[in-house]
């Protein structure tokens, strides 16, 4: 893929709003360091965020206040007092008051239109939001749709077993490329302190190989984890085992269990 057909995925909106997973921030900061042009491409959407976070920030600050109210006593003071009662004393403190309705108004006016603002720049920000979950809902249908049309995976169904007999899951196996990926929509939410652990088998004689630990299950939405390579793979299992995955399974707590 070129740098171009990379920017053009739409991956990198995704990295600059914090939506990718682990795997593939790693991706794109090789792609920055490699590419130059995706290392620009990325900062030109950060400059964007940037300026339209501006673009909705509120317009009256605590100077422009000051200055509204330095105005006011400024009006205050020019007013002459004087021992006897004249119609322009009257009048100058008419003057002022009607000053001071005035920029009362124009002050509230000011606070309304700064709310309004601060709501519309929210409401953005959630609709962005929203934008950017929907391109990354699109992104995982699409990586599951190009699983499922590779006519070069194979689909190695696992059945449940003792421990779960309800359970079910499904392995897509490249044997070109030996790429492993996992659909596990048929397993339990895994309890407190657990984790799914995916093996790949030979089986004369049984040795399994540790090739994925699921230790984002509930994050993923479309339950479809790719998991590492594996060569020559005969079998595929999955176990339940303690937060960070075992050395070897724990085949009391074996949940699927699947022939090639």
């Amino acid at each position: 893929m070129t740098s171009k057909e990379y920017i053009d995925t739409g991956i990198l909106e995704l990295y600059v709003f914090g939506k990718l997973p682990d795997d593939e921030i790693l991706e794109v900061k090789e792609m920055i360091a490699k590419h130059p042009e995706v290392k620009q491409e990325v900062l030109a959407i950060e400059n964007a965020v940037i300026d339209l976070s501006q673009s909705v920030a509120p317009r009256l600050s605590a100077v422009n206040y000051e200055k509204i109210r330095n105005q006011l006593l400024e009006k205050r003071r020019v007013i002459e007092m004087k021992p006897k009662t004249s119609w322009s004393s009257y009048i100058g403190w008419a003057v002022a008051a009607v000053l001071v309705v005035g920029f009362g108004l124009q002050f509230n006016k000011l606070n309304e239109s700064n709310q309004v603002i601060d709501k519309l720049g929210a409401e953005k920000s959630v609709m962005q939001e929203s934008i950017v979950d929907l391109e990354l809902e699109k992104k995982e249908a699409e990586t599951v749709l190009a699983i499922l049309r590779d006519n070069n995976n194979q689909a190695v169904a696992l059945a449940g077993q003792a421990v779960a007999p309800d359970s079910y899951a499904k392995v897509y196996y490249n044997k070109v490329t030996k790429e492993v990926y996992v659909d596990v929509a048929g397993l339990p939410t895994p309890p407190e302190g657990k984790v799914y652990q995916v093996w790949a088998l030979k089986l004369s004689p049984l040795t399994p190989t540790s090739i994925g630990v699921l230790d984002n299950f509930t994050a993923d939405n479309t339950k479809v984890f790719k998991v590492d390579n594996a060569q020559e793979a005969e079998a595929f299992g999955i176990t339940l085992e303690p937060a960070g995955g075992s050395v070897s399974p724990t085949l009391e707590q074996l949940y699927t269990l699947g022939k090639v």
